[in-house]
């Protein structure tokens, strides 16, 4: 293993980020438009990018890159679409990117021109193996470079109008894969030409270009260059929402995902002391991707922080971004991946069943969310409940009960959910894939309500005579078919499930006891049935369920009596 090496340790003394907790969002970038543009294997055209950045105010992002204008006509075109139909709202700032060179600059500064607010991103790579592969210069040499480039965005400020403001963003690119001091030297010098204020602050964006080590050590390099740049110019006053020398420098972050901990540094780096993110949505970006916004967002959302991002239809955003990147939402990406909510484990979900029975049961719709296996409401992103069980053979019987009565709404008694739930579960094991709700309740109605063997009623009729309540006032006349064979017999009972009982007496069915009864309505309006469950005890010791379901509520007791029997 001696071609690669550890990054190593930064030398921190009283680094206070372990202690720090995250209580507020950050300010947000998307780079959708730009960093995640450039990343597709078929760039969006100018009619796409005008509806991406639709999508992104919707959402709420209040500064959006929207491209690197002096790289192409299709790039140049879009910000003077947003700019003359005056598609840029006046609180949204837009960022652009360009390189430090003269005629680029000034191609830039003529795409701008007539925007209520321009983030202007300056940047150049700094590490050592871009020094010597990329630029062939020395430290001094580079660090002349940037300011240089600083110097020719000053010069040339006038040719934009005075309802544009201009602020300058700078990053050192490869910021996690140099050396701390050189960093804070060069972004010290970039501030000094700069001369930023309070009304305009300077952006200092330091990217995780390729990620280089684990989120502690990217943590340690935010802080240790926070502690360090301070010291440099010799302004440590910090205001309230986190930016550093009084006011006059925002500390940026730009995470990539090559380590696959985009998410881990970006939240680290907030607690060493940064306070604004620029990432995209669901993590689209080079090579492995760059910062998922919507995870940083909604992780704040799960502690009870308002990220000021609206992800309450992800779907919807998930739709879209399919349709204007051609990229794929995995089923998996947290938030807004297809099975996130979704459980097939049997233990999953009666956990989830019982705990949202809990929860239904509670006056409080505010309540605290506690339900295993779920960190958030899946509703308080567009979702519905039905998506977060699905049957295959991994399920058990809470998962059928669940879809049942959340989609169908049978409410199975507890015993009879064991007995319906193994007969799912075979289904799923025999056909080898997951089984849609439709599904399930075609296993329960094929087993329980439209049994018709041995047993099957050809005709039935009920009469109701005088009495009370404690006498046989209800006389049942039946024909049916027993293994093939017409019986027309009768019987009376205190109801019409006693009644039809009583009459089963005179055939050949095997001798019974009702061991248990429950019924309750499903539907509304117009299309109300009863549905009714009964456990049968027969003479030989065997004890079987059966329902049945009726607009007429004595008939459903007749049939989850018909049902329990053909269950023999």
């Amino acid at each position: 293993m001696a071609k690669y090496e550890p990054f190593g340790q930064i030398k921190m003394v009283g680094r206070s980020w372990p202690d720090n907790i995250i209580t507020k969002p950050p300010i947000w970038c998307s780079v959708d438009l730009r960093d995640g543009n450039q990343a597709l294997p078929v760039p969006m055209s100018v009619e796409q990018k005008l509806a991406y950045f639709d999508l992104l105010l919707k959402i709420g992002f209040k500064q959006i890159e929207i491209g690197f204008p002096a790289s192409n006509d299709t790039e140049y075109a879009f910000v003077r679409r947003l700019i003359d139909e005056k598609l840029i709202p006046s609180d949204v700032a837009v960022q652009v990117l360009c390189q430090a060179r003269k005629p680029l600059i000034m191609q830039t500064f003529a795409a701008v021109n007539g925007a209520p607010h321009v983030i202007f991103h300056l940047y150049n790579a700094v590490s050592e193996v871009q020094r010597k592969f990329t630029f062939g210069m020395s430290k001094k040499e580079l660090v002349e470079f940037a300011c240089n480039g600083v110097r020719l965005v000053k010069d040339n400020l006038y040719h934009v109008n005075e309802r544009t403001k201009i602020q300058l963003e700078y990053s050192p690119e490869d910021f996690s894969a140099t050396d701390g001091d050189y960093c804070v030297e060069i972004c010290s010098r970039v501030y000094e030409e700069w001369e930023p204020t309070a009304d305009n602050p300077l952006i200092l964006n330091l990217p995780a270009t390729v990620e280089t080590a684990t989120a502690n050590i990217f943590a340690d390099q935010v802080e240790y260059f926070i502690q360090h740049f301070e010291d440099a110019v010799g302004i440590h006053e910090r205001l309230p929402d986190g930016r550093i020398c009084g006011g006059k420098v925002i500390i940026s972050l730009h995470n990539h995902n090559d380590r696959g901990t985009g998410v881990a540094c970006a939240e680290l780096g907030l607690l060493a002391g940064a306070s604004r993110l620029e990432g995209t949505l669901f993590g689209n970006g080079e090579r492995t991707g760059n910062l998922d916004i919507i995870t940083v967002a909604m992780n704040m959302f799960t502690q009870g922080i308002n990220p000021g991002l609206d992800f309450s239809r992800i779907n919807d955003v998930c739709v879209q971004f399919t349709n204007l990147t051609g990229m794929v939402v995995p089923v998996r990406q947290p938030y807004g991946g297809e099975l996130v909510f979704t459980s097939f484990s049997g233990s999953h979900q009666d956990a989830i069943r019982k705990a949202f029975a809990a929860r239904a049961a509670c006056a409080d719709e505010n309540a605290r969310w506690r339900v295993p296996y779920l960190p958030i409401d899946p509703k308080d992103v567009g979702r519905e409940y039905e998506e977060i069980i699905r049957i295959n053979a991994q399920s058990g019987k809470g998962g059928a009960a669940w879809i049942l009565e959340n989609r169908f709404g049978v409410i199975l008694p507890k015993e009879m959910q064991i007995v319906v739930g193994k007969a799912v579960k075979h289904v799923a094991d025999k056909s080898g894939k997951e089984l849609l709700p439709q599904e399930v309740y075609a296993v329960f109605a094929d087993g329980w309500l439209n049994t018709t063997e041995p047993l099957s009623v050809l005709d039935i009729a009920e009469t109701h005579m005088d009495g009370g309540d404690d006498q046989d006032n209800v006389l049942c006349r039946t024909s049916i078919l027993w293994n093939g064979k017409q019986y027309s017999v009768g019987g009376k009972g205190n109801g019409p499930v006693a009644a039809f009982s009583r009459a089963l007496a005179f055939t050949p069915v095997p001798p019974f006891s009702v061991a248990d009864f429950l019924e309750h309505s499903i539907g509304t309006g117009s299309d109300t049935d009863a549905i009714a469950y009964v456990k049968l005890r027969f003479d030989n010791g065997e004890e079987h369920w059966g329902a049945g379901r009726s607009s007429n509520i004595g008939r459903a007791g007749v049939n989850a009596i018909v049902s329990a029997i053909n269950r023999l």
